[in-house]
């Protein structure tokens, strides 16, 4: 991740720009895999469970994918990634 933010903060980013952020989003968490992941790291990180489902009002749910839908493009994408190693 932190090599493709750095070269879209280089080759995309405008000068009036904050410098850019990036999200993964994952099936699970593994507490070691990302404490050594980011542990050189001197960008500043944050690591968070994210749920905002429950907060959202019926009108704006209902216009966003569900958990079921967003899992199966995450599974299409990791299949399509893993055939293209």
């Amino acid at each position: 991740m932190n090599f493709y933010l750095s070269v879209i903060d280089d080759l995309l980013r405008h000068p009036d720009d904050q410098p850019s952020i990036g999200i993964i989003l994952c099936k699970g968490k593994n507490q070691a895999i990302a404490e050594y992941a980011l542990r050189d790291l001197n960008k500043p990180i944050g690591v968070s469970a994210y749920e905002l489902q429950n907060a959202l009002p019926e009108q704006i749910k209902s216009s966003l994918p569900t958990i079921e839908e967003l899992e199966n493009v995450l599974e299409t994408v990791s299949v399509k990634a893993t055939d293209e190693q």
